[in-house]
C-alpha cells in the first residue's frame, strides 16, 4: 500500500488518540467522513493499522518496576531460539521483545510490581533456560517518549 500524506496524518492522529470518532478524524484531516472511513479501513486491511488498545500508566496500575533486559544466547541453534521465544511469549511481565544485532541478541522490556516480583520472574524464567550466555539488566528511571505521550 502506498501511503499518502493524509494517510500519515490519520496514523499520527490515531496513535495519539485511537478513540477519535470518524467525524473528528475526518474534520482534522480535511476529508469527508465516508472517505476517511474508507482510508482507515484500507489501512486496517493492509495491516498498516494492526489494532487499537488502551495505553496504561504502569505505576498507576501497580507495576512500578520497569527494566530493559539484554540477553545474549550461547548460540543460535533453532531449539535454543525456539525455547527462548516460547518462554518470553508465556509471560505477561514481558511487554516487548526485540531480536537485535550488536552485543545482545534480544532486548526485553519488562514490567513488574516491584523488585521482589522482578527477582521471582527472573528466577522462574530466564535463569532456568539453557542456552543463555549473558543477561544484563538496566532499570528504567523515567519514561521520556513513546507514541501518544504528550510532546511525542
Amino acid at each position: 500500500m502506498q501511503l499518502e500524506p493524509r494517510d500519515l496524518q490519520i496514523l499520527d492522529l490515531l496513535q495519539r488518540d485511537s478513540r477519535l470518532s470518524n467525524q473528528d478524524l475526518a474534520d482534522r484531516v480535511g476529508m469527508s467522513t465516508s472517505a476517511c472511513w474508507r482510508r482507515v479501513k484500507a489501512l486496517e486491511e493492509a495491516g498498516v493499522i494492526r489494532g487499537y488498545r488502551a495505553e496504561i500508566d504502569p505505576r498507576r496500575a501497580g507495576m512500578a518496576f520497569h527494566a530493559i533486559i539484554h540477553v545474549r544466547l550461547v548460540r543460535h541453534a533453532r531449539e535454543i531460539v525456539d525455547r527462548f521465544v516460547a518462554e518470553v511469549m508465556r509471560h505477561d511481565e514481558v511487554q516487548d521483545c526485540y531480536a537485535t544485532t550488536g552485543g545482545a541478541d534480544y532486548h526485553l522490556r519488562v514490567l513488574c510490581r516491584d523488585l521482589d516480583a522482578f527477582n521471582d520472574f527472573m528466577e522462574r524464567t530466564l535463569f532456568q533456560l539453557d542456552g543463555i550466555a549473558n543477561i544484563q539488566t538496566n532499570l528504567v528511571l523515567r519514561h521520556i517518549k513513546a507514541p501518544g505521550m504528550p510532546g511525542a
